[in-house]
């Protein structure tokens, strides 16, 4: 990994691995060994498909990382389910009190990246902002891009705070 980051000239702290919840807890052990090493090198990392695994909160706030991702599981039919939004918000709130970023996965309605917004989720990913693209058109996308929100949401959203440091929106 650190052999292709000096051959590409890129700063370890650009890129951002994820790894699955389930991949973390078949050997926690060695996974921690490795994400280690990743922090170490200065690379960031999340856990993806966060409240899908079986993993131990004594495992998570002992991991180098520095993000949860909400499976899309959960913020799907987020508005609709009562159930699931106990689930979401009680993840963001882990997430901000160990320090993590809290990223909703599977965003697909206005409707929900509100919910999420209002409830401090950090950052939002799903077919409501934009659909997988080339790289080509993300130059495009990017010039165009208008975030979805209210004006009053605009100043105080941790979904638009982000935004404006250059996190994923």
């Amino acid at each position: 990994m650190s052999e292709n980051l000096r051959l590409y000239e890129l700063p370890p702290d650009c890129l951002r691995l994820e790894i699955t919840e389930s991949s973390i807890m078949a050997d926690p052990v060695r996974a921690r060994r490795i994400l280690e090493q990743l922090h170490d090198m200065g690379l960031g990392l999340s856990i993806d498909d966060f409240g899908t695994g079986y993993s131990s909160l004594a495992y998570l706030q002992n991991l180098p990382v520095s993000e949860i991702k909400i499976d899309r599981s959960f913020v799907t039919n987020l508005v609709d389910n009562p159930a699931n939004q106990v689930i979401v918000r009680s993840t963001i709130d882990l997430a901000r009190n160990l320090g993590l970023l809290s990223t909703a996965e599977g965003v697909e309605t206005g409707s929900a990246l509100q919910w999420l917004r209002e409830a401090g989720c950090d950052q939002a990913q799903g077919y409501h902002i934009a659909r997988p693209m080339t790289a080509e058109a993300l130059t495009s996308w990017l010039s165009d891009y208008e975030p979805d929100m209210t004006a009053a949401a605009a100043e105080t959203s941790p979904l638009a705070l982000a935004a404006r440091r250059g996190g994923a929106v």
